[in-house]
């Protein structure tokens, strides 16, 4: 019997050193309201704002990072063009480390965030 979900993907957490400064810059690229909280577990968190009940989404969490290009990517939605996307990143902050990828859903490039966490970052086609 195989199991195949409606999504495949749950949530995700991405670890930061710094819960605060994670928020500000993931905020800052993404253009999302992200407010810390302790509603949603034992530590606190800054969820990704997202649609729909119940949503696919993540959140930030106080921790230990992966050595950088160790860990998993999270690959998240941007809300507007990657060039816009990779202007904000940079001012932020964060590192480009590829260029655009195309595929056929859309495209995306590899980014660093300031802890070093590998993120992709996704533009859906039109």
């Amino acid at each position: 019997m195989t199991f195949a979900p409606t999504n495949a993907v749950v949530w995700t957490e991405i670890r930061v050193r710094d819960l605060h400064k994670a928020t500000a810059f993931y905020a800052q690229l993404l253009q999302n309201e992200m407010t810390i909280t302790t509603d949603m577990g034992p530590q606190p968190m800054a969820v990704f704002s997202y649609a729909g009940d119940p949503g696919i989404s993540g959140h930030l969490i106080e921790g230990t990072p992966a050595p950088a290009g160790t860990g998993n990517i999270v690959h998240l939605h941007v809300p507007d063009t990657l060039e816009a996307t990779r202007a904000r990143l940079i001012a932020a902050g964060g590192t480009v480390q590829s260029p655009d990828i195309e595929i056929p859903p859309g495209s995306y490039f590899y980014a660093a965030d300031p802890d070093g966490n590998t993120i992709g970052l996704f533009q859906y086609k039109d």
